[in-house]
């Protein structure tokens, strides 16, 4: 997990919410959108920290 902890642009924390974003649309198929509202995520700043992160780091560590 290497989502950032806070919204680049308003400082928001955000990290906290990415286990449940990632579990509920992955495992039970809600739609982004919904899951977001749902959790209290308002700004689009940060919806847009979690519908755009991708996590990088199982891919690029065996390359350090």
């Amino acid at each position: 997990m290497m989502i950032p902890v806070r919204c680049f642009t308003c400082g928001k924390v955000v990290g906290e919410y990415w286990d449940e974003y990632e579990r509920r649309t992955e495992e039970e198929g809600e739609p982004a959108a919904a899951v977001l509202d749902d959790l209290g995520v308002e700004r689009a700043c940060c919806r847009r920290m979690l519908v755009s992160h991708k996590d990088l780091v199982d891919i690029v560590s065996p390359y350090q």
